[in-house]
């Protein structure tokens, strides 16, 4: 199966820093791959040069088989690279539906096309059938987003990326402060993005939601990838000695 994205030797220099170097991934149809490694590893510029935050100095990117230029990040959102963030970018003192179209948002025509006005509605059943497809519940979507649990923030999050044609989905540290049952939840939605032929990177310092959702992990140390193990094939203990520098299956590559 050809992967959705391919990073070939993908380099990022910041003056006489190397942050990623030469770093190559594959990431396939229906895929959760795992990217690990400790603070500083290379983790997040990596994907920033895929999401088009950075450029990178050297390397390729293929997307469904096709090499692309990534300039910025309207440019990875044109493809369907989706990348959810920490932060989430979403708007505390607006509703459910209003996020999920946030700077997208759908009008009606008034007064024969000489006005146009929000159409509420329309964005509100979007909102509830795309949040049925995800098997999320919100027992109302006129809530604040600031009245959500973070769990259902998440999934707020994704289901936005969804409906604007998110082909991968980038995850930065998605169950981060969330308490148990949420994030229980996050893994349940990361699992049912994969179901939906939805490959997804997730980046994450909690190595157990990493094994409890992932089909691979690729482990970055010092800017290099150092591993990129089947989760079936490697386990906690092995990951972390990696993670530490202690073992490296490219060191000769």
């Amino acid at each position: 199966m050809e992967p959705m994205l391919s990073v070939k030797n993908l380099t990022k220099r910041f003056g006489g820093l190397t942050a990623v170097n030469q770093v190559s991934m594959d990431v396939h149809p229906g895929e959760v791959v795992g990217l690990v490694g400790d603070n500083g590893a290379g983790k997040s510029t990596l994907i920033k040069m895929v999401s088009g935050v950075y450029q990178p100095n050297d390397g390729e990117i293929f997307f469904e088989g096709k090499r692309v230029h990534i300039s910025k990040p309207s440019d990875a959102r044109e493809l369907g690279i989706e990348t959810i963030y920490q932060d989430l970018a979403l708007a505390g003192n607006l509703d459910v539906g209003a996020n999920i179209f946030l700077g997208r948002e759908h009008k009606r025509k008034y007064l024969g096309g000489v006005v146009r006005v929000l159409d509420n509605k329309f964005m509100q059943n979007q909102s509830e059938k795309l949040l049925d497809d995800l098997d999320v519940h919100i027992p109302s979507l006129m809530q604040k987003i600031d009245k959500l649990s973070g769990g259902q923030r998440q999934a707020v999050a994704i289901a936005r990326a969804l409906y604007w044609n998110a082909r991968l989905m980038i995850m930065d540290e998605p169950t981060n402060n969330l308490g148990v049952a949420q994030q229980g939840e996050v893994l349940a939605l990361i699992r049912r993005l994969r179901d939906q032929g939805v490959p997804v990177i997730v980046i994450s310092h909690t190595i157990r939601d990493i094994f409890a959702v992932s089909d691979r992990i690729v482990v970055l140390h010092r800017g290099r990838k150092v591993a990129d193990k089947r989760v079936a094939e490697t386990s906690t203990e092995e990951i972390v000695q990696y993670i530490m520098g202690a073992r490296d299956d490219f060191r000769n590559n």
